[in-house]
Protein backbone atom coordinates (compact mmCIF):
# COMPACT_ATOMS: atom_id res chain seq x y z
CA UNK A 1 0.00 0.00 0.00
CA UNK A 2 2.78 2.42 0.84
CA UNK A 3 4.01 2.59 -2.76
CA UNK A 4 0.60 3.57 -4.09
CA UNK A 5 -0.14 7.17 -5.04
CA UNK A 6 -2.58 8.55 -2.48
CA UNK A 7 -6.12 8.45 -3.92
CA UNK A 8 -8.23 11.60 -4.03
CA UNK A 9 -11.76 11.84 -2.66
CA UNK A 10 -15.19 12.45 -4.16
CA UNK A 11 -18.15 13.24 -1.91
CA UNK A 12 -21.68 13.00 -3.33
CA UNK A 13 -24.01 15.38 -1.48
CA UNK A 14 -27.74 16.17 -1.43
CA UNK A 15 -30.61 14.00 -0.18
CA UNK A 16 -31.05 10.23 -0.50
CA UNK A 17 -33.66 8.93 -2.96
CA UNK A 18 -32.35 11.34 -5.59
CA UNK A 19 -30.72 8.75 -7.80
CA UNK A 20 -27.51 8.64 -5.79
CA UNK A 21 -27.14 4.85 -5.90
CA UNK A 22 -27.67 5.01 -9.64
CA UNK A 23 -24.90 7.59 -9.94
CA UNK A 24 -22.70 5.60 -7.54
CA UNK A 25 -22.84 2.36 -9.54
CA UNK A 26 -22.31 4.28 -12.82
CA UNK A 27 -19.14 5.82 -11.37
CA UNK A 28 -18.04 2.51 -9.89
CA UNK A 29 -17.86 1.05 -13.41
CA UNK A 30 -14.89 3.33 -14.08
CA UNK A 31 -11.49 1.79 -13.34
CA UNK A 32 -10.56 5.19 -11.89
CA UNK A 33 -13.22 5.26 -9.14
CA UNK A 34 -13.95 3.00 -6.18
CA UNK A 35 -17.48 3.76 -5.05
CA UNK A 36 -18.71 1.13 -2.57
CA UNK A 37 -22.15 1.24 -1.01
CA UNK A 38 -22.07 3.72 1.90
CA UNK A 39 -22.30 2.54 5.51
CA UNK A 40 -22.84 6.20 6.50
CA UNK A 41 -19.90 6.33 8.90
CA UNK A 42 -20.12 9.99 9.86
CA UNK A 43 -23.87 10.36 10.45
CA UNK A 44 -23.80 7.14 12.46
CA UNK A 45 -20.70 7.71 14.60
CA UNK A 46 -20.55 11.49 15.16
CA UNK A 47 -23.47 11.22 17.65
CA UNK A 48 -21.63 8.35 19.40
CA UNK A 49 -18.24 10.06 19.79
CA UNK A 50 -19.04 11.24 23.31
CA UNK A 51 -19.15 7.56 24.37
CA UNK A 52 -15.44 7.20 23.57
CA UNK A 53 -14.37 10.20 25.66
CA UNK A 54 -11.17 12.02 24.73
CA UNK A 55 -9.50 10.02 21.98
CA UNK A 56 -6.16 8.55 23.01
CA UNK A 57 -4.32 5.54 21.59
CA UNK A 58 -6.64 3.00 23.18
CA UNK A 59 -9.95 4.74 22.59
CA UNK A 60 -8.97 5.66 19.03
CA UNK A 61 -8.14 2.02 18.27
CA UNK A 62 -11.50 1.05 19.78
CA UNK A 63 -13.24 3.59 17.53
CA UNK A 64 -11.39 2.26 14.47
CA UNK A 65 -12.42 -1.28 15.35
CA UNK A 66 -16.07 -0.32 15.81
CA UNK A 67 -16.21 1.67 12.56
CA UNK A 68 -14.58 -1.12 10.56
CA UNK A 69 -16.89 -3.73 12.14
CA UNK A 70 -19.83 -1.52 11.17
CA UNK A 71 -18.58 -1.23 7.57
CA UNK A 72 -18.05 -5.00 7.43
CA UNK A 73 -21.70 -5.45 8.49
CA UNK A 74 -23.03 -3.15 5.74
CA UNK A 75 -26.23 -4.49 4.08
CA UNK A 76 -24.37 -4.26 0.74
CA UNK A 77 -20.95 -5.86 1.30
CA UNK A 78 -17.71 -4.27 0.13
CA UNK A 79 -16.79 -7.22 -2.05
CA UNK A 80 -13.15 -8.25 -2.04
CA UNK A 81 -12.10 -5.37 0.23
CA UNK A 82 -10.44 -6.43 3.49
CA UNK A 83 -10.13 -3.36 5.68
CA UNK A 84 -6.92 -3.25 7.73
CA UNK A 85 -7.46 -1.73 11.16
CA UNK A 86 -3.73 -1.42 11.89
CA UNK A 87 -3.14 0.39 8.57
CA UNK A 88 -5.84 2.92 9.45
CA UNK A 89 -4.22 3.58 12.83
CA UNK A 90 -0.70 3.84 11.38
CA UNK A 91 -1.78 6.23 8.62
CA UNK A 92 -3.88 8.51 10.82
CA UNK A 93 -2.43 12.00 11.03
CA UNK A 94 -4.65 12.74 14.03
CA UNK A 95 -7.10 10.88 16.22
CA UNK A 96 -10.35 11.74 14.45
CA UNK A 97 -13.42 9.98 13.11
CA UNK A 98 -12.96 12.03 9.93
CA UNK A 99 -9.50 10.50 9.48
CA UNK A 100 -10.99 7.03 9.87
CA UNK A 101 -13.70 7.80 7.32
CA UNK A 102 -11.12 8.99 4.77
CA UNK A 103 -8.75 6.07 5.35
CA UNK A 104 -11.54 3.48 5.10
CA UNK A 105 -12.43 4.85 1.68
CA UNK A 106 -8.77 5.18 0.68
CA UNK A 107 -8.37 1.45 1.26
CA UNK A 108 -11.27 0.79 -1.13
CA UNK A 109 -9.52 2.89 -3.80
CA UNK A 110 -6.15 1.24 -3.15
CA UNK A 111 -7.73 -2.20 -3.50
CA UNK A 112 -9.03 -1.22 -6.95
CA UNK A 113 -5.87 0.69 -7.89
CA UNK A 114 -8.17 3.66 -8.53
CA UNK A 115 -7.48 7.38 -8.74
CA UNK A 116 -10.51 8.26 -6.58
CA UNK A 117 -12.60 6.94 -3.74
CA UNK A 118 -16.22 8.06 -3.78
CA UNK A 119 -18.48 8.37 -0.73
CA UNK A 120 -22.23 8.47 -1.32
CA UNK A 121 -23.25 9.46 2.22
CA UNK A 122 -25.11 12.54 0.99
CA UNK A 123 -25.87 13.94 4.46
CA UNK A 124 -22.11 14.44 4.91
CA UNK A 125 -22.74 17.91 3.50
CA UNK A 126 -23.61 18.84 7.08
CA UNK A 127 -19.99 18.06 8.05
CA UNK A 128 -18.52 20.16 5.25
CA UNK A 129 -16.13 22.09 7.51
CA UNK A 130 -14.60 18.87 8.83
CA UNK A 131 -14.51 17.28 5.38
CA UNK A 132 -12.55 20.26 4.09
CA UNK A 133 -10.11 20.02 6.99
CA UNK A 134 -9.43 16.28 6.70
CA UNK A 135 -9.74 15.80 2.92
CA UNK A 136 -7.57 18.34 1.05
CA UNK A 137 -8.69 18.69 -2.56
CA UNK A 138 -11.95 16.81 -2.01
CA UNK A 139 -14.33 17.08 -4.98
CA UNK A 140 -18.07 17.38 -4.48
CA UNK A 141 -20.87 16.14 -6.70
CA UNK A 142 -24.17 17.76 -5.76
CA UNK A 143 -26.99 15.58 -7.07
CA UNK A 144 -30.48 16.98 -6.64
CA UNK A 145 -33.99 15.90 -7.62
CA UNK A 146 -37.42 17.48 -7.39
CA UNK A 147 -38.08 17.26 -3.65
CA UNK A 148 -41.69 16.27 -4.15
CA UNK A 149 -40.56 13.13 -6.02
CA UNK A 150 -37.95 12.52 -3.31
CA UNK A 151 -40.83 12.60 -0.80
CA UNK A 152 -42.84 10.08 -2.82
CA UNK A 153 -39.87 7.72 -2.82
CA UNK A 154 -39.12 8.11 0.90
CA UNK A 155 -42.73 7.39 1.83
CA UNK A 156 -42.25 3.81 0.58
CA UNK A 157 -38.80 3.02 1.96
CA UNK A 158 -37.59 1.47 5.20
CA UNK A 159 -35.50 4.57 6.02
CA UNK A 160 -36.13 8.29 6.47
CA UNK A 161 -39.01 10.56 7.42
CA UNK A 162 -42.53 9.72 6.29
CA UNK A 163 -44.85 12.71 6.76
CA UNK A 164 -44.76 15.22 3.92
CA UNK A 165 -43.93 18.11 6.28
CA UNK A 166 -40.93 16.33 7.78
CA UNK A 167 -39.78 15.22 4.33
CA UNK A 168 -40.01 18.79 3.02
CA UNK A 169 -38.10 20.13 6.02
CA UNK A 170 -35.26 17.61 5.63
CA UNK A 171 -35.01 18.10 1.86
CA UNK A 172 -34.92 21.87 2.24
CA UNK A 173 -32.26 21.74 4.96
CA UNK A 174 -30.07 19.44 2.84
CA UNK A 175 -30.36 21.51 -0.35
CA UNK A 176 -29.69 24.75 1.52
CA UNK A 177 -26.47 23.27 2.93
CA UNK A 178 -25.38 22.15 -0.55
CA UNK A 179 -26.14 25.53 -2.11
CA UNK A 180 -24.23 27.27 0.67
CA UNK A 181 -21.22 24.97 0.17
CA UNK A 182 -21.27 25.62 -3.58
CA UNK A 183 -20.80 29.32 -2.89
CA UNK A 184 -17.55 28.70 -1.00
CA UNK A 185 -15.98 25.98 -3.20
CA UNK A 186 -14.37 26.66 -6.57
CA UNK A 187 -15.88 25.23 -9.75
CA UNK A 188 -12.84 22.97 -10.11
CA UNK A 189 -14.07 21.05 -7.03
CA UNK A 190 -17.86 21.36 -7.20
CA UNK A 191 -20.11 19.76 -9.82
CA UNK A 192 -23.92 20.12 -9.76
CA UNK A 193 -26.34 17.93 -11.66
CA UNK A 194 -30.01 17.15 -11.37
CA UNK A 195 -31.53 13.68 -11.50
CA UNK A 196 -34.01 14.61 -14.20
CA UNK A 197 -31.24 15.53 -16.66
CA UNK A 198 -29.16 12.50 -15.63
CA UNK A 199 -31.90 10.02 -16.56
CA UNK A 200 -32.90 11.84 -19.76
CA UNK A 201 -29.40 12.58 -21.08
CA UNK A 202 -27.19 10.06 -19.23
CA UNK A 203 -24.28 9.89 -21.67
CA UNK A 204 -23.95 13.67 -22.01
CA UNK A 205 -24.08 14.14 -18.22
CA UNK A 206 -21.59 11.36 -17.42
CA UNK A 207 -19.18 12.53 -20.12
CA UNK A 208 -19.29 16.02 -18.61
CA UNK A 209 -18.75 14.58 -15.13
CA UNK A 210 -15.77 12.55 -16.38
CA UNK A 211 -14.21 15.72 -17.77
CA UNK A 212 -14.70 17.39 -14.38
CA UNK A 213 -12.93 14.45 -12.70
CA UNK A 214 -10.26 14.30 -15.42
CA UNK A 215 -10.88 10.63 -16.14
CA UNK A 216 -11.80 8.88 -19.41
CA UNK A 217 -15.44 8.16 -20.18
CA UNK A 218 -16.10 4.44 -20.54
CA UNK A 219 -19.00 2.93 -22.49
CA UNK A 220 -19.60 0.35 -19.76
CA UNK A 221 -20.47 3.08 -17.24
CA UNK A 222 -24.03 3.13 -18.57
CA UNK A 223 -24.15 -0.69 -18.62
CA UNK A 224 -23.98 -0.56 -14.81
CA UNK A 225 -27.05 -2.81 -14.44
CA UNK A 226 -25.01 -5.81 -15.63
CA UNK A 227 -22.39 -5.29 -12.91
CA UNK A 228 -21.95 -7.35 -9.76
CA UNK A 229 -22.17 -4.15 -7.70
CA UNK A 230 -25.63 -3.34 -9.10
CA UNK A 231 -26.89 -6.88 -8.66
CA UNK A 232 -25.54 -7.12 -5.09
CA UNK A 233 -27.07 -3.76 -4.16
CA UNK A 234 -30.42 -4.63 -5.73
CA UNK A 235 -30.49 -7.92 -3.82
CA UNK A 236 -29.80 -6.16 -0.50
CA UNK A 237 -33.01 -4.15 -0.30
CA UNK A 238 -36.34 -3.49 -1.96
CA UNK A 239 -35.57 0.22 -2.37
CA UNK A 240 -32.58 -0.50 -4.66
CA UNK A 241 -34.24 -2.96 -7.05
CA UNK A 242 -34.16 -0.59 -10.05
CA UNK A 243 -30.36 -0.89 -10.16
CA UNK A 244 -30.77 -4.18 -12.03
CA UNK A 245 -32.53 -2.35 -14.87
CA UNK A 246 -31.43 0.18 -17.50
CA UNK A 247 -32.07 3.84 -16.63
CA UNK A 248 -35.80 4.63 -16.47
CA UNK A 249 -35.82 7.88 -18.45
CA UNK A 250 -39.38 8.96 -17.54
CA UNK A 251 -39.06 8.44 -13.77
CA UNK A 252 -40.14 12.01 -12.97
CA UNK A 253 -43.24 13.89 -11.85
CA UNK A 254 -44.64 10.97 -9.87
CA UNK A 255 -45.82 13.31 -7.14
CA UNK A 256 -48.64 14.65 -9.35
CA UNK A 257 -50.39 11.27 -8.99
CA UNK A 258 -49.02 10.00 -5.69
CA UNK A 259 -49.32 13.05 -3.43
CA UNK A 260 -52.58 14.78 -2.54
CA UNK A 261 -53.05 18.45 -3.42
CA UNK A 262 -52.75 19.25 0.28
CA UNK A 263 -49.45 17.34 0.55
CA UNK A 264 -48.05 19.20 -2.45
CA UNK A 265 -49.08 22.51 -0.91
CA UNK A 266 -47.46 21.62 2.43
CA UNK A 267 -44.26 20.70 0.64
CA UNK A 268 -44.27 23.90 -1.41
CA UNK A 269 -45.03 26.10 1.59
CA UNK A 270 -41.95 24.68 3.33
CA UNK A 271 -39.65 24.42 0.32
CA UNK A 272 -40.76 27.14 -2.11
CA UNK A 273 -37.53 29.16 -2.01
CA UNK A 274 -35.27 26.17 -2.65
CA UNK A 275 -37.60 24.73 -5.32
CA UNK A 276 -37.42 28.05 -7.17
CA UNK A 277 -33.65 28.28 -6.72
CA UNK A 278 -33.27 24.85 -8.34
CA UNK A 279 -35.72 25.79 -11.14
CA UNK A 280 -38.58 23.52 -10.16
CA UNK A 281 -42.04 25.03 -10.81
CA UNK A 282 -44.66 25.39 -8.08
CA UNK A 283 -48.16 23.96 -8.56
CA UNK A 284 -50.19 25.35 -5.64
CA UNK A 285 -51.33 28.79 -4.53
CA UNK A 286 -49.38 28.71 -1.23
CA UNK A 287 -52.44 30.36 0.28
CA UNK A 288 -53.37 28.01 3.14
CA UNK A 289 -50.86 29.00 5.83
CA UNK A 290 -52.82 26.97 8.39
CA UNK A 291 -51.13 23.93 6.83
CA UNK A 292 -47.84 25.04 8.42
CA UNK A 293 -49.16 26.50 11.67
CA UNK A 294 -47.48 25.60 14.97
CA UNK A 295 -50.32 23.27 15.95
CA UNK A 296 -50.33 21.59 12.52
CA UNK A 297 -46.56 21.02 12.65
CA UNK A 298 -46.88 19.47 16.12
CA UNK A 299 -49.54 17.08 14.78
CA UNK A 300 -47.36 16.19 11.76
CA UNK A 301 -44.51 15.21 14.07
CA UNK A 302 -46.72 12.70 15.88
CA UNK A 303 -48.08 11.34 12.61
CA UNK A 304 -44.54 11.02 11.25
CA UNK A 305 -43.52 8.72 14.13
CA UNK A 306 -46.62 6.54 13.63
CA UNK A 307 -45.91 6.27 9.89
CA UNK A 308 -42.26 5.31 10.50
CA UNK A 309 -43.30 2.53 12.87
CA UNK A 310 -45.86 1.31 10.33
CA UNK A 311 -43.25 1.08 7.58
CA UNK A 312 -40.96 -0.99 9.80
CA UNK A 313 -43.84 -3.25 10.83
CA UNK A 314 -44.66 -3.99 7.18
CA UNK A 315 -41.09 -4.14 5.84
CA UNK A 316 -39.77 -7.29 4.20
CA UNK A 317 -38.12 -9.50 6.80
CA UNK A 318 -35.08 -9.91 4.55
CA UNK A 319 -34.58 -6.12 4.50
CA UNK A 320 -34.76 -5.99 8.30
CA UNK A 321 -32.39 -8.95 8.63
CA UNK A 322 -29.75 -7.29 6.47
CA UNK A 323 -29.74 -4.27 8.81
CA UNK A 324 -29.83 -6.27 12.04
CA UNK A 325 -26.07 -6.80 12.40
CA UNK A 326 -25.27 -3.08 12.15
CA UNK A 327 -28.02 -2.29 14.66
CA UNK A 328 -26.57 -4.89 17.04
CA UNK A 329 -23.11 -3.33 16.74
CA UNK A 330 -24.51 0.09 17.68
CA UNK A 331 -26.44 -1.43 20.59
CA UNK A 332 -23.26 -3.11 21.84
CA UNK A 333 -21.28 0.15 21.61
CA UNK A 334 -23.87 1.96 23.74
CA UNK A 335 -24.14 -0.85 26.28
CA UNK A 336 -20.36 -1.17 26.61
CA UNK A 337 -20.07 2.57 27.21
CA UNK A 338 -22.67 2.41 29.96
CA UNK A 339 -20.88 -0.46 31.69
CA UNK A 340 -17.50 1.31 31.86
Amino acid sequence: MSNFKKPSGIQIIGTQRSGSNLLRVILDQSAEIASPHPPHILVTFVPLLQLYGELDTNTYKALINDVVSYVEANPVPWEGIKLNRDWIFENSQSYSLFEINRLVYEQAAIHKNAKYWCCKSMANVHYADELEKYNPGLKYIYLYRDGRDVAVSFKKTIVGEKHIYNLASQWTKDQAACIKLAESIGEDRFFSLNYETLIQQPEAVIRKLCRFLDIPYSENMLDFYHSNESKTTAAAGEMWQNLEKPIISNNTGKFHKELTKEEIEIFELVSQDVLRKLNYPLFTSLADLNLVSVSAIEKYGLENEILKKGILKNARQSDLDKRALQLQILKDIKENALSI
